[in-house]
């Protein structure tokens, strides 16, 4: 493991010390303490310090397996997604084996509640929880780095200069998740770099290259080495996005000014704010793991797109944005017949589509008027592609089912 030395997570002989650190560190404390006793610690912060350290100390110190760790905190997660959600609800996990390991391939919505909710159903679900790939920029903030590679976090190097600095990094990335897969570690890695501000998840082929490039000296074929990763794509719907308002202003000023730079601190707030403000209902669809891969990454990152948009589980706010936004496709002219085209998350009263459209405007006019359009097409674009997708279900499956 040493050639991975720069990009994984620690190891259970790291664990125990990481943990030492973080419960000596202010700034972790301090962070801790907000979340716990938030107004406590705007008063007397040196205090909530002091017991916040002894709370820590006394359920985590012990810790020196990253497994165990995990164990330990699940509770705390469980209690995290149930005070930030009404349900989180999953289908799929009857394709998934005991044996071996996955590569699971998401769409992407919230930098840090994403993969938690899927490693928190697998947990629960008796599987292997999956070490989650992050980009580096995330590691700007020293407590959270500390914090992610303890989850088994590890690191996606961006903003590299040289084409030849690109090669060398997606070689030991490429090399780390075939290593990872090869010795039974799940794999979790959003379809594209970044999240899907706009609602349109569509999946990068240059990250399925990726996966290839470390294999291509074994002889294996394109095919033949993306099969034995056994690839599952995974679809996360969201019914409300905390972060909502913050991607809709980038995407505004993107379009207005060509370029959006973030303040510091930012990416740390919108952590904070998509684990901690509320989701409503999440929904995770496990799709059957792609066992007949094309032989082309174009080809393959078509098939995971197909199979995370025909599997949402599509909200009342989904619906209601894009009946506010007038669109329609394949014939569908009212949210009846929409629903009988996609797969939706529940069967919905007169006053509870009501009770959505209220919503909707309560979160559309908290925003200033310019980027009302960019927040209802983030809810609605998800329904046409859902539309898209069921409509070419007839396509050959590929999935070896």
């Amino acid at each position: 493991m040493q050639e991975f030395d720069a990009i994984r997570p620690y190891s259970n002989e790291e664990t125990g010390p990481a943990i030492q650190r973080l419960v000596n560190d202010r700034e972790f404390l301090d962070m801790v303490g907000r979340f716990k006793s938030p107004t406590l610690a705007r008063w007397a912060p040196a205090l909530v310090r002091f017991f916040t350290r002894r709370w820590l100390v006394s359920r985590f110190s012990h810790y020196t397996q990253v497994d165990d760790l995990q164990a330990g905190l699940s509770g705390y997660i469980g209690d995290l997604i149930e005070g930030t959600t009404n349900r989180v609800t999953s289908s799929g996990v009857e394709n998934l084996s005991k044996q071996g390991a996955y590569l699971f391939i998401s769409n992407h919505r919230d930098i840090v509640f994403d993969p938690m909710v899927i490693n928190y159903l697998l947990f629960r679900n008796d599987l292997r929880t999956t070490r989650i790939a992050i980009g580096d920029n995330l590691l700007a903030n020293r407590v959270f780095a500390e914090m992610m590679r303890l989850n088994k976090s590890f690191i996606v190097r961006r903003d590299m200069t040289s084409p030849r600095e690109m090669r060398d990094a997606y070689i030991t990335l490429s090399g780390f998740i075939n290593h990872s897969i090869a010795n039974n570690e799940n794999i979790w890695i959003a379809q594209r770099e970044g999240r899907a501000k706009d609602g349109l998840d569509f999946t990068d082929p240059a990250i399925i290259k990726m996966f290839y490039m470390s294999c291509k000296k074994s002889g294996l074929s394109f095919a033949e080495a993306m099969n034995k990763l056994r690839i599952v794509p995974v679809s996360i719907s969201y019914e409300y996005d905390p972060c909502d308002a913050d991607k809709a202003r980038e995407l505004e000023t993107k379009a207005r000014a060509g370029s959006y730079k973030k303040t510091e601190g930012e990416d740390t707030e919108q952590i904070m704010k998509g684990l901690t403000e509320f989701k409503g209902h999440v929904h995770v669809h496990f799709g059957a793991p792609i066992t007949n891969a094309p032989e082309n990454a174009k080809e393959l990152a078509s098939l995971i797109n197909r199979e995370i948009h025909a599997n949402y589980r599509l909200h009342a706010s989904n619906l209601v944005a894009y009946e506010a936004r007038g669109l329609s496709s394949q014939g569908a002219k009212d949210l009846t017949t929409i629903c009988d085209s996609v797969v939706t998350s529940d069967n919905w009263t007169d006053a509870q589509m009501q009770a959505a459209r209220s919503e909707m405007d309560k979160r559309l006019e908290a925003c200033d008027p310019a980027i009302r359009p960019y927040l209802l097409d983030m809810y609605a674009n998800p329904v046409q592609t859902a539309l898209d997708a069921n409509a070419s279900q007839d396509t050959p499956d590929q999935t070896g089912q």
